[in-house]
């Protein structure tokens, strides 16, 4: 009898995505469970009960909730592709721009969405900064981690595919190739990579979607 393997996801979370990737990369099949986010089923409460929330892997009926959790064990539990480093201090810098990107970058462009208009400007310019220290943390490389697709692009898979939608949406230029051409040509290549491209929203879908949550 196989593993029992199920990620309860949204299709438009770039959180269950990079859960999604991590399990494609690996060669893990899984089933897939859609949440309403309206109307959480009774299984999401159950194995996610204190924050409620998308993503949640359960593996052979044991629960690990949040995205970044997940995808530690995710690596800690099946060896094929490894997707961090095996050098403890390469390990340990992958886990920085993890959290950088998880935290500081993903606040601060968080922030850009939500704040008040006239904090717009300086929310911008804190959110450009944090793509710019991306921009040097590239340094040429395809990928944050070399030749292939690692956690640190997972944990990023927000940068490479939600930003655009959302730039455009409202009326910003956060991310573009004049300003972070290293950045922009990271996008381009790993969301033509056809693992990552296959579980991609729509973008039209994506769009109608990012609208709506920004206008609740």
């Amino acid at each position: 009898m196989g593993e029992e393997v199920k990620v309860f996801g949204a299709w438009g979370s770039p959180f269950s995505s990079k859960v999604e990737l991590a399990l494609r990369l690996k060669g893990v099949p899984y089933d897939y469970i859609e949440e309403d986010l309206n109307n959480k089923s009774s299984l999401l409460l159950q194995y996610n009960p204190v924050y409620k929330k998308v993503p949640v892997l359960l593996h052979n009926g044991k629960s690990i909730a949040e995205s970044i959790i997940i995808l530690e064990y995710i690596e800690e539990t099946w060896k094929a592709y490894p997707i961090l480093p095996q050098d403890p201090n390469d390990k340990a810098m992958a886990r920085f721009w993890i959290n950088f990107i998880d935290g500081k970058c993903s606040s601060a462009i968080r922030k850009v969405a939500f704040c008040p208009e006239e904090e717009r400007e300086k929310a911008v310019e804190e959110a450009c900064e944090c793509l710019k220290t991306l921009e040097s943390a590239l340094n040429g490389k395809k990928f944050f981690g070399g030749d292939t697709i690692g956690m640190v692009d997972i944990v990023a898979l927000f940068i490479a595919f939600w930003i655009r939608p959302f730039q455009e949406i409202k009326g910003l230029e956060l991310l573009s190739s004049e300003k972070f051409p290293n950045l922009f040509k990271w996008t381009d290549d790993f969301v033509s990579c056809s693992i990552v491209t296959e579980l991609l929203p729509p973008r039209d879908k994506l769009v109608a979607h990012i609208k709506a949550h920004l206008s609740k």
